[in-house]
């Protein structure tokens, strides 16, 4: 058994409370926690209790970190392990966090690939391959990847990226068109049959002709 010797408000961090043990600090804990489990100086605590104590307030540090990051935008599981673990947390506090996280309906795949597939589509229109590449490096699996761009149309979304980016500026030369545009929608992953497609869609539709 080891005896709380005194506990002490951190300098840095006034949530934080510094415990000492036998004299000499051991650890510390969030003040609410220490406020919770009612610990005070001449408390004796066993190896069990420490460790449990230490546990309980890494996980708790460990979700606050998680609902910061969560608050950015939506997540994989994949992207929020990562980042908790270089974070320096362990990966038995990670594990738990993510399990009371899923618990809580903010860590859901499925749920962020849809964000993601509509986010992209509303803000900025991509090809089905460049999508389920971004999924893909996020780390979620690919049946469930699969799953989210099984409907996406690539003739449709080509097209609304191309008036998106048309909108803000009008070249009046064909070629100049086909070489600005067909680069833009290169770089979002549609195919040279959709890009061809779209270009003399656009073309034609600002009533020109024939390229």
């Amino acid at each position: 058994m080891s005896r709380i010797t005194d506990l002490r408000t951190g300098k840095r961090r006034e949530k934080r409370i510094n415990i000492y043990l036998g004299g000499r600090f051991a650890f510390s804990l969030g003040a609410e926690v220490v406020a919770k489990e009612n610990l005070q100086v001449g408390q004796e605590l066993s190896d069990n209790q420490i460790e449990l104590l230490t546990g309980g307030d890494q996980l708790q540090r460990c979700l606050a970190a998680a609902y910061r990051y969560l608050g950015y935008r939506p997540r994989s599981e994949s992207e929020l392990r990562e980042r908790m673990q270089r974070r320096g947390f362990a990966a038995e506090t990670v594990d738990a966090a993510v399990v009371r996280l899923r618990e809580q309906h903010l860590l859901d795949d499925e749920a962020f690939a849809q964000f993601w597939k509509e986010n992209r589509e509303s803000f900025g229109p991509r090809s089905q391959w460049l999508t389920r590449l971004e999924l893909k490096r996020m780390g979620v699996m690919n049946d469930v990847i699969e799953q989210v761009v099984v409907g996406m149309d690539d003739e449709e979304n080509a097209y609304r990226a191309a008036l998106q980016k048309t909108r803000r500026w009008a070249p009046a030369d064909y070629q100049r068109l086909r070489r600005r545009l067909g680069d833009y929608l290169r770089r979002r992953g549609f195919k040279y049959e959709v890009i061809n497609h779209t270009v003399e869609k656009i073309w034609q539709e600002r009533g020109n002709g024939s390229g």
